[in-house]
């Protein structure tokens, strides 16, 4: 059974888990930094309680940013991605967000084309913004507010 939970702190050791095993962004004392962090809201995708996907939002007023999102590798391709994006544009529409945010490297091909399909658009580029020397692709998707 899937299901997407707003998760918390008490949460660090798996998501710094998960993180370590994809995308390597954050070290276990980041994660506890951004739980304690105004505006965070980190959800949770779970398969019968085993954690699979990640995101990290954090709301400022009307917008939000998307500072993290991942699904564990072998789950990918498989529709968790898509589900839990969609629980999180639904989320923000009903709390009357108007704009979401992201970074993505111009290297990331599948998650660029992955956001495209949610209508996020390149607004703006960060040069030689990751570790590797790789832009940073600034994406926005305008919501409807329910």
């Amino acid at each position: 059974m899937i299901s997407i939970k707003q998760i918390n702190d008490k949460d660090i050791d798996l998501c710094y888990e998960l993180d370590s095993k994809t995308l390597s962004l954050w070290s276990k004392k980041q994660w506890a930094e951004e739980f304690k962090k105004k505006g965070i809201k980190v959800f949770g995708l779970l398969l019968s309680d085993f954690l699979v996907g990640i995101c990290v939002l954090h709301v400022v007023l009307d917008e939000a940013q998307i500072n993290f999102f991942v699904v564990k590798q072998k789950y990918r391709k498989k529709g968790f991605g898509t589900q839990l994006m969609s629980y999180l544009i639904k989320h923000c529409e009903e709390f009357k967000i108007n704009k979401l945010y992201l970074e993505v490297s111009h290297n990331n091909s599948i998650a660029e084309k992955f956001y495209s399909s949610f209508d996020f658009s390149t607004v703006g580029i960060r040069r030689n913004y990751y570790k590797d020397g790789s832009d940073a692709l600034l994406k926005e998707k305008k919501l409807t507010s329910k």
